[in-house]
């Protein structure tokens, strides 16, 4: 049975947190949830789906957004409740739900090694968008003496012109994430020689850190800058306390997938993004609360 959730309660966080261990054990790899963003969701909107039989949660899909305009879904379904439609069920679930929420463009990411899910976005007329490896880190990086010409310090709003100048330049379109970065994480200046030359946001879930939207100027790079301060910020999260550093990379950027794993950073998941179109109609009509 489907029930929407404006915001999870502390039975649904655990069975969705079962739910993940079971397919992450059985499929490996890892599934993008946001556990952040799932113990605080507003309670505005539909946010999270659950397919519930005899009241065990056996199927979830949710949605998370950074600007109101593109949303990302992930979802799963217990193996032992696969191949009874129950995945194309949520699917066509969410597709509504991103419709009705007025989203401009909903990305399902889909575990390469799924092929069930790329079958899902597929007949949901979904086409590839892009791709990210997922890596992580699970001991400290070797100690490297930090270059003095080269400073971190803590952004605030006021950086935002120079932050979105900088992400610009080094991934080609403008970041949507900056303010919500301030709210879920440290977002980092990275300043070389006084001059503000890349930016990271650092994040703690648990035990895990997450390194996100770290670049460097395209003219800056080459020079040691990016090396020097993932070391630092990796070591960082490290000394307080997590077991593990995780972070994302385009795929086809090979010069900073170089990087990452000349520091031990391993590849767990590639993950395919697939658009999926918002017009299509759907006769899943779901009570939804209007978008404010």
């Amino acid at each position: 049975m489907l029930e929407t959730r404006t915001r999870l309660s502390e039975d649904d966080l655990r069975a969705v947190a079962a739910l993940e261990a079971a397919v992450v054990a059985h499929d490996g790899g890892r599934l993008k949830i946001e556990w952040g963003d799932l113990r605080d969701r507003s309670g505005d909107h539909v946010n999270d789906l659950l397919w519930t039989e005899g009241g065990r949660v056996v199927g979830f899909a949710g949605f998370d957004s950074y600007d109101g305009r593109v949303v990302e879904v992930v979802g799963m379904v217990d193996p032992a409740a696969r191949g009874r439609g129950i995945g194309g069920a949520l699917l066509d679930a969410a597709v509504d739900v991103c419709r009705q929420r007025g989203f401009a463009q909903a990305l399902l990411i889909v575990p390469r090694p799924s092929a069930a899910g790329a079958h899902l976005a597929r007949r949901r007329g979904g086409v590839l968008e892009h791709s990210e490896h997922a890596l992580r880190l699970d001991v400290p990086p070797a100690p490297v003496a930090p270059d003095p010409a080269t400073a971190l310090r803590a952004a605030d709003r006021g950086d935002v012109p120079v932050l979105t100048g900088l992400l610009t330049d080094a991934f080609g379109s403008a970041p949507t994430h900056l303010e919500a970065g301030f709210a879920t994480g440290r977002t980092l200046v990275v300043e070389h020689a006084g001059e503000p030359v890349g930016t990271v946001r650092l994040q703690r879930e648990g035990d895990s850190g997450g390194v996100y939207g770290f670049a460097v100027a395209p003219r800056w790079q080459g020079r040691g800058i990016g090396r020097d301060v993932l070391h630092r910020v990796c070591a960082q999260l490290f000394d307080e306390g997590v077991a593990s550093v995780r972070l994302e990379v385009a795929v086809g950027n090979d010069r900073a997938l170089g990087l990452y794993t000349s520091l031990g950073f391993t590849p767990v998941q590639t993950e395919d993004y697939h658009d999926l179109p918002l017009d299509l109609p759907l006769d899943l009509p779901l009570d939804v609360p209007p978008r404010t």
